[in-house]
């Protein structure tokens, strides 16, 4: 219970200080292509240490490491609460410019903590549940993250109203609560056997997801598809100049995709998905692209929510069948080295993938670039049909004599 509190608190947390910053850039630059920097400045650092993270995470304490990754997010919050305190953004080109480059800098931080919080978490959580609970377990936790993420942005876009600073505020707040539970939780660390850092011991997670076709297929099918079809980077934008919202309607539209993920994952906790889980998750990446497709065309407010809330549901179903798949296949050996190539993939799907749509914006046009990006999420699932025949056969999420389980 205080692994998923932690999880809750450093989730609002994050999605807050994510809509914070973008709103923030927006304003100061009122620049599409600065809004895709935020993504891509998160996610070099992330690729060059994720291996090595991977290795890191499998050799030590998984709990203290994720403790340490929430604590320096909360100085981040904490430099942005002072520097927009004692230091409000104003006009001025030079002044601008610092806060720009503040802001891509902490953007650098953030994704090398996350090079290692995202392996440290999944493997972690795998460690204390049962696998034959796993499946049930993903969806309880990932109701609790979405119910964050819905509360996150809409909380922050409330905020807004009293000042930019106060979201920095709150945002450092939840990170030392988050930070605290998780330093307090406890489990049984068995430090492995000492073996020397090799180029083979840190590719080992990049070999076996190779081998494993199915996984290959999964993790591969969400970057692609998110890649294309993310729509996020962009939404400060669809708030400002084409909806014409403001802050509290960036927030809803966070939002938006949270709430179809928590009403699909409530039901994933009572309704498992226990057979064709490969044309099942096929069909949800394919429904998601078509909600992006009909959100960049939309120019009315509620029919833009309700179809990224059904998007958030299609993803969903792609998050729990991934998740499950990767750590049932995965022994617990390797499975921070895994989480870490795993992690790869999803911040390129997320953070890469906003740097293209705000580079993609920039060049044709934010609505352009969200309809292209949703037909091109549609095209992946069919490709992926008869690139990953395994995956799109797979029946069960749990196959004979599964390789995942460790005792």
């Amino acid at each position: 219970m205080r692994l998923w509190l932690a999880r809750l608190a450093g989730t609002i947390a994050m999605q807050m200080l994510m809509v914070a910053i973008a709103w923030h850039m927006y304003e100061l630059t009122d620049s599409a292509w600065d809004l895709g920097l935020v993504g891509l400045y998160q996610f070099a650092p992330a690729l060059l240490l994720a291996l090595w993270a991977g290795h890191v995470v499998d050799r030590h304490h998984r709990g203290r490491i994720l403790a340490v990754c929430l604590a320096v997010q909360g100085l981040v919050a904490l430099l942005l609460f002072v520097s927009t305190w004692l230091q409000p953004p104003a006009d001025a080109a030079d002044r601008v410019g610092q806060f720009r480059a503040l802001l891509l800098l902490m953007s650098v931080v953030l994704g090398a903590v996350r090079a290692f919080q995202m392996p440290a978490q999944q493997a972690l959580s795998v460690m204390l549940v049962p696998p034959r609970l796993l499946p049930r377990a993903m969806a309880f936790s990932s109701a609790g993250l979405q119910s964050a993420i819905i509360g996150g942005p809409a909380l922050a876009g409330l905020l807004f109203v009293a000042g930019i600073h106060v979201v920095y505020a709150v945002c450092l707040l939840l990170f030392l609560i988050a930070s605290g539970l998780v330093s307090r939780l406890g489990y049984r660390h068995v430090p492995p056997a000492r073996e020397p850092v090799t180029l083979a011991t840190l590719l080992a997670g990049i070999d076996f997801i190779w081998r494993r076709k199915v996984v290959l297929g999964a993790v591969s099918l969400d970057l692609f598809a998110v890649l294309l079809g993310g729509a996020v980077a962009l939404l400060p934008i669809y708030a400002k100049d084409i909806l014409h919202t403001g802050a509290w309607g960036l927030g809803l539209l966070r939002s938006a995709p949270a709430v179809g993920a928590l009403v699909v994952s409530i039901a994933l906790t009572r309704w498992p998905i226990e057979r064709r889980v490969g044309p099942v998750l096929l069909t949800s990446v394919a429904a998601f692209g078509l909600c992006m497709l009909v959100f960049g065309l939309s120019r009315s407010f509620l029919l833009s929510m309700v179809v990224l809330a059904i998007s958030g549901g299609a993803d969903m179903i792609n998050v729990v069948i991934r998740q499950t798949l990767v750590q049932l296949e995965t022994p617990d050996v390797m499975r921070g080295r895994v989480s870490a190539v795993n992690s790869i993939f999803i911040g390129a799907s997320n953070q890469l993938g906003e740097f293209e749509s705000g580079a993609t914006a920039a060049l044709i046009g934010p609505v352009a670039s969200v309809v292209v990006g949703g037909v091109g999420t549609m095209l992946v699932a069919l490709g992926w049909i008869r690139l990953f025949p395994s995956l799109a056969r797979r029946d069960r999420i749990e196959s004979d004599g599964q390789s995942g389980r460790s005792g």
